[in-house]
């Protein structure tokens, strides 16, 4: 048989609002409410977030994963392949270049259609003068 840990018990009673009497205690009859499935996931997160074990088994957890993590980035870097952080940054500038190269063709056709303007004002114009001459 195991032992009792502390900070769990075999039964937990979590008062809601309306198991509480006005005074603000809980009313000495023993009621039963129904409360939907996700608020009783939720007092059972909070029993879990609250409790001090579980923090720090979450804690190692995350620390793991952190530094399993960084060792995976360390070991693509060693083998001189990029990592998904290096990816993501060459497609931002990536994007970044095109966004620019847009800029640049748009002034190229603006600039490709006023010359085609000049040319025809001018061709009229010659044409005209050479008509009158």
């Amino acid at each position: 048989m195991r032992s009792q840990e502390p900070g769990w018990s075999s039964s937990v009673a979590v008062p809601c609002v309306n198991d509480m009497d006005e005074s603000g205690g809980e009313d000495t009859r023993d009621r039963t409410y129904p409360r939907g499935e996700s608020a009783l996931l939720g007092d059972l997160a909070q029993l879990l977030v609250d409790n001090p074990w579980m923090k720090q088994a979450l804690q190692v957890a995350f620390g793991a994963r952190e530094r399993a993590s960084q060792a995976g980035a360390s070991a693509i870097r060693n083998l001189n392949l990029p990592t998904g952080n290096d990816v993501d940054r060459l497609a931002r500038r990536l994007r970044a270049v095109s966004e620019r190269l847009e800029a640049v063709e748009d002034a190229l056709d603006q600039i490709t259609n006023e010359l085609a303007e000049l040319r025809r004002e001018r061709a009229s114009s010659q044409s005209r003068a050479s008509s009158q001459g």
